[in-house]
């Protein structure tokens, strides 16, 4: 795969260490992860979306076994030949794989199989990497696993928080204690337009679709200070928002009609008997303030001065409409983000929602961390983009349509996965991550 990595240490021997430590480390993160569930909560699997806790576990240790150790590791048994059709996930050079959306049909093998799997593949990947001479072999390889790894990280929390929901009890993953402060007043940062720069330049690991890093012309713009919060989107909902078809891309109201959208994922009404699925309600609003949110601590109430999120690339735009702005392009937002620290609410702080703005009126404030920011670019390649040959080539490259790009980080993103340049990215329509919204127009 054609990736930008940091210059390795000075010795061999070091560069070991630190792949070794830092494969721990992610693998144990990943594990850590699991200490709130019960076994019963590692086999659900409620959307095609969703995949279960044990599938996540073992498609990350099938990526090791088949990318690293199958190639690398002379003398290497698998665990179980039959793993590499159970969690192989689209790789389709790299053999055929189990259904997508029945992948909760899998009560075997069992949690304990694959905790047992996991180990088998660490003890191995231990081995491998403890050598100076594989380490260097391996280390653009087993970046990407890494990286690969603290995706799926995000994506079991996600996961598991749909799985929660969906269940009338409305279990706790885990509380945190969050910001309550006062939030900055919402105003813009203007920035000046020209020729400006964009993508992965080195210095550190990148995926391929980061690259390469090429010349923009951006128009003079400007940026919503803060995210939008729950307060904001919900005056949108009370003034008609999801009834106004003069505020909506066709293929947008098209989906507000047929899925009967009312509110953002996971929101709901008192008067709900239970949870409201992919948005469903009624045509009219409650009263300010009324809604309802699960979240991975339980139900609450919505906060208003929190930032909205669970929301559509459909629902960001029909908003920023509503508000009079729009989104940002994905190249406007990476020319904004380079004037801030990647700083912010990652997973690692253990907060796994969104949190309040803070700092100075009229600075950028929430740039990283708490909700991924939906933008108006499509995702496509860059200029002179040429996706990897092989297996691992199925990366990113083939996912180059019908998707838009998203920036930013969320609260379930650990902070050493996070980049200016990072370019997440999902269909229009999808909502189970944590998305949200921040607005620009044109200066």
């Amino acid at each position: 795969m054609d990736l930008t990595l940091a210059p390795p240490p000075a010795s061999s021997p070091a560069l070991a260490a630190s792949l070794a430590e830092r494969y721990l480390g992610v693998r144990a993160f990943t594990e850590y992860l699991c200490e709130p569930l019960a076994t019963e909560d590692f086999v659900v699997q409620t959307s095609e979306d969703v995949s279960p806790t044990k599938w996540h576990l073992a498609h990350t240790t099938w990526f090791w076994e088949t990318f690293v150790l199958r190639e690398h590791a002379a003398g290497y048994r698998p665990f179980d030949e039959r793993y590499a059709y159970l969690f192989n996930s689209y790789y389709v050079q790299a053999g055929e794989r189990h259904c997508r959306d029945q992948r909760g049909y899998l009560s075997r093998p069992t949690v304990a199989d694959v905790f047992a799997y996991r180990a088998h593949v660490d003890a191995a990947m231990g081995g491998l990497l403890g050598s100076a001479r594989h380490a260097d072999a391996l280390r653009e390889i087993v970046e990407v696993g890494l990286h690969h790894e603290q995706q799926h990280q995000e994506l079991m929390l996600t996961d598991i928080k749909h799985v929660f929901s969906v269940n009338p009890l409305r279990p706790v993953y885990r509380s945190a204690e969050r910001p309550r402060g006062a939030i900055p007043a919402a105003g813009w940062k203007a920035f000046e337009g020209g020729v400006r720069e964009i993508g992965h330049a080195g210095g550190g690991f990148c995926f391929d679709n980061e690259t390469p890093r090429h010349r923009v012309y951006v128009e003079p713009f400007a940026l919503g200070t803060r995210l939008v919060t729950c307060g904001e989107f919900e005056a949108f909902i009370r003034d008609g928002g999801y009834r106004r078809a003069e505020l909506w891309l066709s293929l947008g109201w098209a989906a507000v009609q047929a899925k009967a959208w009312a509110e953002p994922f996971y929101w709901e009404r008192p008067s709900g008997d239970g949870p409201s699925g992919d948005g469903a309600g009624g045509d009219g609003a409650s009263a300010p303030g009324s809604y309802r949110h699960y979240t991975l601590a339980g139900l609450e109430p919505v906060d208003p001065d929190e930032p909205v999120t669970h929301v559509t690339y459909f629902e960001a735009d029909a908003y920023a409409r509503w508000a009079g702005a729009r989104l940002p392009t994905e190249a406007e937002w990476e020319v904004a983000a380079a004037t801030v620290p990647l700083d912010g609410p990652f997973a690692d702080a253990g907060l796994l929602h969104p949190s309040r703005a803070d700092g100075e009126p009229g600075t950028l404030a929430q740039m990283y961390g708490d909700v991924w920011q939906w933008t108006r670019s499509q995702y496509e390649p860059y200029p002179g983009y040429t996706p990897a040959p092989g297996a691992l080539g199925e990366y990113n490259g083939k996912f180059m349509c019908n998707q838009f790009v998203l920036r930013g980080a969320s609260c379930a993103t650990s902070r050493s996965h996070a980049r200016a340049t990072y370019r997440n990215f999902f269909p229009p329509d999808a909502a189970w991550q944590f998305t949200g919204i921040r607005l620009a127009k044109d200066a």
